[in-house]
């Protein structure tokens, strides 16, 4: 901790707030997307502290940890209903026995990280427990306390304060505790966060929630690749959790979600049940290759290229001269979609190895000039292009 003392001191003006984020960087936090699972899409309020542990336990046996999923998230309802005589927060006794301290204990016990929930405003959205705002740095310090790694910080129950007054106390309240913490801002895209979220958090949601349907999943990405230009190393833009294998989708559409979210540098929080993986499920989410799309260091969000009505383009630039390249059929039909080199940024006559993510395929040929694939509606393919020298 001692690399971060000296930042502590003094918080009031924006260059202490850009130098905290630059320590933070340089300490890893933050440098790419986060990887996790949180609890509300699967479980909403019906958790318990058995549920969190043994959703830890599963992300190693999986093998999901080693992959990179290590933040273990409490979403809402953990917390009772009023704080103590004090003013702090109280575990829920009844879910919460034995404590946030204990539980994160037991998590950080298999290499994993413990995130935990609360609200800029007078309650959470769920209205069962208590919200943050004008209890920011009893809070925070409550937090550094219990070991906490991340901070999810919602927007609900505010009397229409405006964000950009409710947010940068919780964030300077979590830089004066000394404990870095990943500071995930959930103001739903209503200010556009994208514009002023890098001064305070380390990500920030783009959309307003979503759910396990087709139509949500690809609003919010396209909601959140309009702000690709704002995203990159330390600051991520978030179009929410992840859905993948909570059964409102096919396993098509639920490829299309996974491969959208890494390609837009998404945070990827998984929001299912990982004690009862199927094989589908864990095909997609274990997916080592699309991961490492997500994970690049080079923190640069894909952006669509190119759009014929639902068939649609999204390309962006990778390390090592790389370049990622999404074909989304969006229709319902099967249908022909073309990449040519001109759209991706690339001379015509460019050889290129081209490496299939999900068939795990290099094609033998290079290619030059374009990408042309015919699939089915609802799907997508997803490739790495590399200069042949």
């Amino acid at each position: 901790m001692a690399l971060f003392q000296d930042a502590w001191i003094s918080v009031e003006s924006t260059a202490d707030v850009d130098s905290y984020r630059r320590l933070l960087l340089e300490n890893g936090l933050g440098a790419t997307p986060p990887m996790g699972w949180n609890s509300w899409n699967h479980f909403f309020c019906d958790i318990d502290e058995t549920i969190i542990k043994a959703t830890a336990d599963a992300l190693v046996s999986t093998g999901l940890a080693e992959l990179g999923y290590k933040y273990v998230n409490i979403d809402d309802c953990w917390a009772e209903q009023e704080r103590d005589s004090e003013g702090y927060l109280v575990p829920n006794k009844k879910t919460f026995p034995s404590g946030i301290k204990a539980l994160a204990d037991y998590i950080h016990s298999k290499g994993l990280k413990l995130g935990i929930y609360s609200d800029a405003g007078f309650q959470t959205c769920s209205n069962k427990m208590p919200g943050s705002l004008g209890y920011e740095q009893k809070d925070a310090d409550t937090f550094a306390s219990w070991d906490i790694d991340y901070l999810k910080y919602d927007n609900c129950n505010n009397n229409y304060t405006e964000p950009t007054k409710r947010y940068p106390p919780m964030s300077q309240a979590l830089i004066k505790t000394g404990r870095p913490i990943f500071f995930s801002l959930c103001e739903w895209g209503e200010m556009h966060p994208s514009f002023w979220g890098a001064k305070l958090g380390n990500s920030w949601r783009t959309t307003t929630d979503i759910s396990d349907t087709w139509d949500s999943m690809i609003s919010r990405a396209d909601q959140n690749e309009a702000y690709a230009n704002f995203a990159g190393p330390g600051g991520w833009n978030d179009p929410d959790m992840l859905e993948v294998g909570n059964g409102g989708m096919t396993h098509k559409q639920y490829v299309v979600h996974f491969s959208l979210w890494a390609i837009s540098k998404a945070p990827l929080l998984i929001g299912c049940d990982v004690r009862d993986l199927s094989n589908n499920t864990y095909k997609i989410l274990g997916n080592k290759e699309v991961i490492d799309v997500n994970q690049d260091p080079l923190g640069i969000q894909a952006k669509k290229v190119k759009k014929d009505g639902d068939l649609e383009v999204w390309a962006g630039p990778l390390s090592k001269s790389r370049t990622v390249v999404l074909l989304l059929n969006r229709s319902v039909i099967r249908s022909t979609i073309s990449a040519y080199w001109a759209d991706l940024g690339v001379p015509a006559d460019t050889s290129m190895e081209v490496r299939d993510l999900w068939k795990h395929k290099t094609y033998n040929k290079a290619l030059k000039n374009q990408l042309k694939f015919t699939m089915e509606g609802r799907s997508c393919r997803m490739f790495i292009l590399k200069p042949v020298s």
